[in-house]
C-alpha cells in the first residue's frame, strides 16, 4: 500500500486502519473524504452489497479516520471496489 498523501495509520492505537466503505459522492475524483460521507462495513462484500451508485453511493477500501489539520475526520481512498 502506498501512503503517499496520507496521514499513516498509528500502529499503537489502531485508530486509523484500513477498512472496507461505502463513499456518498457525486464524483470519485477524490483523494480522501469526509467521515460524514463514509459508512464503514465489516467485509468488501457487505460494501459492495450496500453500494448505489445510481444513487451517489460507491464501495471503496479507505484508511482511516485522520484528524486534518483543519480539526476534520477524513478517510483517505486506497481503491474503488466496483
Amino acid at each position: 500500500m502506498s501512503l503517499r498523501g496520507i496521514v499513516p495509520p498509528d500502529p499503537e492505537t489502531g485508530v486509523s486502519q484500513e477498512r472496507f466503505a461505502v463513499i456518498f459522492t457525486p464524483r470519485q475524483n477524490r483523494k480522501r473524504y469526509p467521515a460524514g460521507c463514509v459508512e464503514i462495513f465489516e467485509t468488501g462484500a457487505a460494501a459492495l452489497a450496500a453500494a448505489d451508485p445510481d444513487n451517489k453511493r460507491h464501495a471503496a477500501r479507505v484508511v482511516g479516520p485522520s484528524k486534518s489539520s483543519e480539526g476534520q475526520f477524513l478517510y483517505y481512498l486506497l481503491e474503488w471496489l466496483a
